[in-house]
């Protein structure tokens, strides 16, 4: 499933760190294991690395990414310069068709399969170099709870990529020596539960 926009969590596990990141790995392992012991565990899915690269191409922010990361590293930038640039980037930018396609079918879906005709869910980041064994990169990126609605997803889901790039998250990796350009953002997408 390597040029997959969306995977659901049930179709996903600890092997797909490279495609979903290593919060929504984790959420496929537990509804893959879980669920077959009776504990029920909220439903969803994750937008994939592909999904963010295809973003990122679609709206030419990887030079504005290069030129702000190479300001920065040449000492010509800020961090808050450098992030708050990159992340404007990324708000300002626009879903491909595809992708903002396969969103919303996948959250009709997840509402279908809710039995509401627009679930709540939370949306979470999952950058695809978190939880290794040398490095954490836990609550590094944003996540949003009580998202209800096409519009307001995708307006979250954009937001989580742009926080990739907060001071603390790139101040993070390059102090871990992870290069900006190599790491990924997914997208966990998941019924919220009252």
């Amino acid at each position: 499933m390597p040029d997959a926009l969306i995977a659901w969590f049930e179709d996903i596990g600890r092997g797909d760190v490279a495609m979903v990141g290593g919060k929504n790995a984790s959420l496929g392992e537990m509804v893959g294991a879980l669920s077959k012991r009776g504990i029920r565990v909220p439903g969803g899915f994750a937008t994939t690395a592909q999904a963010y690269r295809h973003y990122i191409a679609a709206n030419g922010i990887e030079p504005e990414m290069r030129r702000w990361i190479e300001a920065l590293d040449a000492g010509r930038a800020s961090l808050q310069e450098t992030g708050a640039a990159i992340r404007h980037a990324f708000l300002e930018g626009a879903f491909p068709p595809e992708i903002e396609a396969a969103i919303g079918e996948a959250y009709d879906a997840l509402s279908a399969r809710s039995e509401q005709e627009a679930v709540s869910v939370a949306v979470r980041s999952s950058a695809t170099a978190e939880d290794l064994p040398e490095a954490s990169f836990a609550g590094q990126q944003e996540t949003f709870l009580n998202v209800t609605g096409k519009r307001a997803l995708l307006d979250a889901c954009r937001r989580c990529f742009a926080s990739l790039f907060t001071d603390r998250a790139i101040s993070y990796r390059q102090a871990q020596g992870f290069d900006h350009m190599d790491v990924a953002l997914s997208i966990g997408v998941q019924r919220m539960v009252r």
